[in-house]
């Protein structure tokens, strides 16, 4: 059966790739016969419509989906597709309550337009009462135009079967949030990115970047339970009696929260085993300060130090020495650490930079033998974008046994250089202006 998603006209070429991750989170195959990431309307098949609705029941960059009864490029085209598509269905709905809705892309209709329009679709022969509010049955009529040109290139017709669960931005809004930073990510992202990583009830989800608990929250909304790190452990214990956990008790998910502790990504207290379902997370992109991990310049260990007669390491306000760290490395390391601890089709949603100029910028997309890249989702600012990285752990037997080896940190992880921009190629070329190309270093 066909049917007509509406898309929010933001994050393009997050849409499909949600759908997609929706689509197989709840076991739905999905055709998508009609998709262009410029407009709002996807035509897609799918098996019936409780399917059209436990997909884009928890969608965040949808508004709802249709049944598709007609499309054409004039309407009279439109009419002859539904008389062919639907006319043994019409006396179904002949003394429902109903309502009919014209939504106009890219063109404005007039009242006096709209009910001219509606009108046109008399011969249906719906008899029932119309209910503006509360309608058993609400019918649309699409209309997809391009700038400036008042005649649609398309219409279709469809009737209501679901809406999404945008409505929930308004509740999650940073704008409302009591415990954030400068560089909490943005509500309808997060629900994006949890989406995408399959978050759900009974799956374990961890952010080792988790900084104030964005991810968490998204993972939680959609019943996952979560924990997370991070190497700043101000973020982790928060200020002024706001922290993480007081964000998951804003929102009544404390029963998704487990633990947030301090570490490091390459010092994480977790065993190494295969036991996450997800992986979740924004790391720094070392633009405001370099990159830091846990550790000695040199490498070297260093005599314990102590404090009115007390280890300073083990003291409340202690500070660990930190050393610089690559951007390339610590992209690596999480995909090393995600092929450590995932179970097989646990999923790692990771978040990286990029210059905005030919071909994919500095970074090239880390790859690791062990797990498969599902989708590549772009938001473009203005000389410089950020990439939402989604992959998928393979099955051991899914894996070559030629490229199988044991998990290790990559060729990266001692990146040559010791200061900030050595370390770091985006880095350098942000505060350059983005001017001219950066050569990779291997």
């Amino acid at each position: 059966m066909e049917y007509l998603v509406r898309f929010a006209q933001v994050h393009e070429s997050f849409r499909k790739p949600e759908l997609q991750a929706l689509a197989e989170l709840c076991g739905t195959e999905i055709d998508f016969l009609d998709y262009s990431q410029y407009s709002p309307h996807c035509i897609v098949r799918l098996p019936d419509g409780q399917a059209a609705r436990n997909l884009i029941s928890r969608s965040i960059l949808t508004q709802g989906i249709y049944e598709l009864w007609g499309s054409g490029t004039t309407y009279n085209e439109l009419h002859e597709d539904i008389r062919r598509r639907t006319s043994s269905i019409w006396k179904d709905y002949e003394s429902v309550s109903f309502k009919f809705e014209v939504q106009a892309f890219m063109v404005t209709r007039s009242l006096s337009e709209q009910n001219d329009l509606i009108m046109s679709f008399s011969y249906l022969g719906f008899n029932g009462p119309i209910k503006l509010r509360d309608p058993e049955q609400t019918f649309c009529i699409f209309e997809d135009c391009d700038g400036g040109v008042s005649s649609p290139k398309k219409i279709f017709f469809g009737r209501f079967v679901s809406g999404s669960s945008r409505g929930i931005l308004d509740t999650y809004t940073l704008k409302k949030r009591k415990y954030l930073s400068t560089t909490s990510m943005d509500s309808e992202l997060a629900l994006v990115t949890a989406n995408l990583a399959h978050a759900a009830p009974g799956k374990l989800f961890h952010d080792p970047f988790v900084g104030t608990g964005s991810f968490l929250v998204a993972c939680a909304h959609f019943g996952a339970h979560t924990m997370g790190s991070d190497i700043d452990g101000r973020a982790v214990r928060g200020k002024n009696g706001g922290n993480i956990f007081t964000n998951f008790q804003q929102y009544n998910l404390v029963s998704g929260y487990l633990d947030t502790f301090v570490a490091d990504l390459t010092h994480a207290p977790l065993r190494r085993s295969r036991f996450l379902d997800g992986i979740i997370c924004d790391p720094p992109y070392g633009v405001r300060e370099g990159l830091k991990v846990l550790g000695s310049r040199d490498g070297g260990s260093k005599e314990i130090r102590y404090i009115d007669g007390e280890p300073a390491h083990l003291q409340d306000h202690y500070l660990p020495p930190k050393k610089p760290y690559g951007l390339e490395a610590m992209l690596d390391d999480i995909l090393a650490f995600a092929a450590e601890t995932l179970v097989e089709g646990g999923r790692l949603s990771l978040w990286m930079p990029t210059a905005n100029d030919e071909g994919m910028g500095d970074l090239e997309i880390p790859r690791h033998t062990c797990l498969e890249m599902i989708s590549v989702c772009v938001q473009a600012f203005n000389k410089w974008s950020r990439r939402l990285l989604t992959y998928q752990r393979l099955c051991d037997d899914d894996i070559k046994d030629e490229v199988h080896q044991p998990i290790q940190q990559s060729r990266n992880s001692v990146a040559a250089g010791t200061t900030a921009n050595e370390l770091n190629a985006f880095r350098k070329r942000y505060f350059e202006g983005f001017r001219g190309r950066a050569q990779r270093s291997d």
